[in-house]
């Protein structure tokens, strides 16, 4: 693969690494991140999430999980969803503190806030060195289900750039869908 790609969402958890899975498995050069102060996994109710720091190895979240209702954790698809993370990279990462170590040529957001926060860090980065990022939000409900379904969606969109002679050439043909937010921006890379 040619391309180096981002997937992002708040937490580095469902979204975001859904896709960073699948486009793992189909041998993209991937990686992932959350833009959120914390990572925020649902609770016994509302009002009481499970919060965890950046960094927290998805493993410790999930014997977290397990030790305090298993079952509860396991019908809501938490403990699977964390079992399938420890598989793809140690812990959550968080964008505006790891990004800026990677060049990437497209960046995968999963909801309009978050893609707002990278193109705010995109923008406000020291410039060393210019280059375009292609920077492509999707709007992905935060549901394990739906989080397959925008993998599904980003991995097809990936494959396009990826066999695109320029994907600069090609973007208004790849990107003719009216539900998706593109933008080409100036990033410093290291």
């Amino acid at each position: 693969m040619k391309l180096r790609h981002a997937m992002v969402c708040s937490s580095n958890q469902n979204r975001s690494m859904e896709a960073h899975s699948l486009l793992k498995r189909e041998g993209f050069d991937v990686s992932s991140y959350g833009t959120g102060a914390h990572v925020k996994l649902p609770g016994p109710s509302l009002r009481e999430p499970n919060v965890y720091e950046f960094g927290t190895p998805y493993k410790q979240m999930f014997d977290d999980l397990r030790r305090k209702d298993p079952e509860l954790y396991k019908r809501n698809g938490i403990l699977p969803m964390l079992k399938r993370n420890s598989t793809v990279k140690l812990a959550p990462q968080r964008w505006q503190d790891n990004a800026a170590d990677g060049s990437f040529d497209v960046v995968f957001t999963f909801e309009e806030k978050v893609f707002d926060m990278v193109i705010e860090d995109l923008h406000n980065r020291e410039h060393t060195l210019m280059k375009t990022v292609l920077a492509i939000n999707l709007d992905v409900k935060d549901n394990h289900e739906e989080a397959a379904s925008g993998a599904k969606l980003a991995l097809e969109l990936c494959l396009q750039l990826e066999a695109a002679e320029s994907w600069e050439d090609s973007i208004d043909d790849i990107f003719s869908w009216g539900f998706i937010t593109v933008i080409l921006c100036q990033s410093s890379q290291m």
